[in-house]
């Protein structure tokens, strides 16, 4: 006799109440059925590079994977050249020492590093600093691990930098681990500066909080790459994750790193040794290839960027949004009109009207309800399609 289905008596675990589907995994979905449908939506929502990574790279993977002995599993600390590529890169281009066998972690990603630090660092109870706007896996992977997220605002009359007054204010302070800080700032493209991350350092060291400090964007459109690792003491107190697939258009290869003092590395390794099993060395070697890029190389990724962002640019201006011009990053991010109902609203009206897809700013929390954000990662002749597509229905609606 065939025993009672009793599967709809499973439940999840309680952590997954606290979080959803990431929203660019929903809303990719609904863009593939429009897609399927015959609508050709031109996607500026995401943020994937579409230009090459360096050919050096590639030439490298392609030289790798032909060898034997390459195939297997590699160390969980990644090989001895990709640490040491890594410190250089560092050492070059941000004037910061690291020492590659101590501190420095190679990450698959640096989106799988924010839950690693999550895990390694937070007890149920315990609350974090995130910023709102701000990127939403800080909120997901605290959530995840038990702990409450604690919002601090940003907004543009401050230049999107925290108010450090209102965070010494704090009631909960007390029950902060971890602060998360995002500088070129994502979605809002607001740049660093030497004086903020010596506020930041500050801040935690007198608090006891690890600042964490996400940095995957320095390179885009951006003429000073910054690391708040340059500030005297900051690796006692801080954590810096950084990624390839902004700064080398490596989003596929999952290349990342983190880096902070010794006894943090090693922590975060605890976790992440018990989660996967390294990364393919062929990747691995030419990431090492990358790493060592010119400034030439940097500098004609820019070329494209800066001509993509004028014809975002134009589509803001299609949609009556206001920019900041001194935004970094690859996205361009813009206030709505007062007269919209939210960016949420513009944006749908935008993809059902004109078959555009654009990202709505609330996704980012509710300091962004009145912004939406465009990607730059879009050949120029489709931003262009956009804006006309865009101009077309507005004048439909007229």
């Amino acid at each position: 006799m065939l025993k009672e289905n009793r599967a709809s008596e499973i439940r999840p675990a309680d952590r997954l109440a606290g979080v959803n589907e990431y929203y660019f995994s929903k809303k990719l979905k609904e863009v593939a059925e429009m897609n399927a449908a015959g609508k050709r939506v031109i996607n500026l929502g995401v943020g994937s590079p579409d230009l090459p990574p360096p050919e050096e790279a590639v030439d490298a993977f392609c030289d790798e994977i032909r060898k034997d002995g390459v195939h297997g599993y590699q160390p969980y600390t990644g090989i001895p050249a990709l640490r040491e590529a890594f410190a250089g890169w560092y050492a070059a281009w941000y004037g910061v020492a690291l020492d590659p066998q101590t501190e420095i972690q190679p990450l698959i990603g640096s989106k799988e590093g924010i839950l690693h630090i999550a895990l390694a660092f937070l007890n149920p109870g315990d609350a974090v600093l995130v910023p709102n706007p701000g990127y939403p896996t800080y909120s997901s992977a605290c959530r995840l691990a038990g702990a409450e997220p604690v919002y601090y605002e940003l907004n543009e009359a401050d230049g999107w930098q925290p108010d450090f007054d209102a965070l010494e204010r704090h009631a909960g302070l007390s029950r902060v681990r971890l602060m998360w800080a995002n500088y070129p700032h994502m979605p809002t493209g607001a740049r660093a500066t030497p004086e903020l991350f010596e506020r930041l350092v500050d801040f935690g060291r007198r608090h006891g909080i690890a600042v964490c400090h996400d940095n995957p964007y320095s390179f885009i459109l951006n003429d000073r790459p910054l690391s708040i690792l340059s500030v005297p003491g900051a690796k006692d107190i801080c954590i810096e994750l950084n990624s390839m697939s902004k700064a080398h258009n490596m989003p596929g290869w999952r290349m990342a790193m983190l880096a902070s003092n010794a006894q943090f590395v090693q922590w975060v390794l605890k976790v992440k040794s018990n989660v996967d099993s390294g990364q393919f060395r062929p990747m691995q070697s030419a990431a090492v290839r990358a790493l060592k890029a010119p400034k030439a190389w940097y500098d004609s990724v820019n070329r494209v960027y800066r001509s993509r962002r004028e014809a975002a640019g134009r589509i803001m201006q299609t949609l009556g949004c206001r920019c900041d011009e001194r935004q970094s990053g690859m996205f361009l991010w813009g206030k709505i009109p007062d007269a919209e109902r939210s960016g949420e609203a513009l944006a749908d009206s935008v993809l059902y009207g004109a078959n555009v897809f654009i990202t709505p700013g609330f996704i980012f929390g509710s300091a962004g309800e009145r912004y939406v954000r465009i990607s730059l990662c879009c050949e120029n002749e489709l931003l262009e399609e956009a804006n006309r597509r865009i101009q077309d229905l507005k004048l439909k609606i007229q």
